[in-house]
């Protein structure tokens, strides 16, 4: 059986941005109904959860959306988080917008180890028809500077890379992060969900990001930081860091993961891939002890046998995917 290690806890499913390859506008409109906030799990029951899980083996907790920025109060919650014992690592993905130096500074106070910061590009046409909002993509870059200076390292920099959009961005990303001790990781473009209208044709396979890079840089593959890691690391050969790529379309790493999904409601996912979710909140609501909701996620976990990336196929790209900006990266 894998092992349960990490734990991906959404805490909104709303966000300030609306990327085509996530929340797309023409579906996550003005009419779009988003959770009610009693739908959303209370800082409570996201401890409490937490701490069942970490009974279970889990180390890290990363918190995502949405954009969990979002949520008020969001320090509260991590500082309440890094209470937890065994707990090795908190760390938080967001787009950064959001990002003051103050609330840098609050985040890691409050325990936060780490931050990943999702830019797709540095070219500002490209940024604004990605995210489709009126945004500055150097307030995502200010954002990268507020966090080193907190002292949230490693930084780590993703960037989703779709055919015929953005793989333009690949050389200029890697020659503006080279040596500044941030991590750079690229994503192949995934059918999570429908909205995003994902097609293979669209997919810009890792080899391809290799052979942009080496265009300019020489890089060579590393090993694994530890097991389960989802990016393939590649190390600059002189010197000036390391590159990460997400593979999950041409490259599967199903056998490896060690990853459980939170929603934002409290529903258990197995897999970014699924078609459904396990809901955990009415066994928090209902009165179920600590001990019966571990009994059930322990059996979900032991008869986990999605490997979605690895059986990928026109009919399986069809199945009723759980839609990316509901259950985070």
């Amino acid at each position: 059986m894998r092992p349960l290690r990490d734990l991906r806890i959404s805490v909104t499913d709303r966000c300030n941005f609306r990327c085509t390859y996530c929340m797309p506008k023409e579906v996550f409109n003005a009419d779009y109904k988003f959770l009610r906030r009693e739908q959303l799990l209370n800082f409570e029951e996201i401890v409490r959860i937490s701490k069942i899980f970490v009974g279970l083996g889990v180390r890290k907790i990363r918190l995502t959306g949405g954009e969990p920025l979002l949520r008020k109060d969001i320090p509260v919650l991590i500082r309440q988080l890094a209470d937890i014992s065994s707990i090795e690592d908190i760390s938080l993905t967001t787009n950064g917008v959001l990002l003051t130096e103050k609330l840098a500074q609050e985040l890691k106070e409050a325990g936060l180890k780490r931050i990943t910061i999702s830019l797709d590009t540095l070219d500002q046409d490209v940024f604004c028809r990605i995210s489709d909002v009126r945004a500055d993509v150097n307030q995502v870059l200010q954002a990268i500077g507020h966090a080193e200076s907190a002292g949230l390292a490693p930084i780590k920099i993703n960037a989703v890379v779709k055919k015929g959009v953005n793989e333009s961005s690949i050389l200029p990303m890697a020659r503006y992060f080279h040596g500044s001790r941030k991590i750079l990781r690229f994503i192949e473009f995934m059918d999570v969900g429908h909205t995003n209208h994902w097609k293979l044709d669209d997919v810009f396979p890792a080899a391809d990001i290799v052979r942009e890079i080496r265009k300019e840089f020489q890089i060579r593959p590393a090993e694994a930081n530890y097991r389960g890691e989802v990016a393939k690391r590649w190390l600059y050969e002189d010197g000036g860091g390391e590159i990460g790529i997400i593979s999950s379309v041409t490259q599967p790493f199903c056998r490896s993961c060690t990853r459980a999904r939170l929603s934002a409601e409290g529903k258990l996912f197995t897999c970014l891939f699924a078609t459904k979710g396990y809901d955990l909140r009415h066994l928090l609501r209902e009165g179920a002890d600590d001990k019966y909701i571990a009994a059930v996620i322990g059996s979900m976990w032991e008869k986990r046998d999605d490997r979605y990336s690895e059986i990928r196929t026109s009919e399986t790209v069809l199945l009723p995917k759980v839609e990316m900006s509901y259950i985070g990266g």
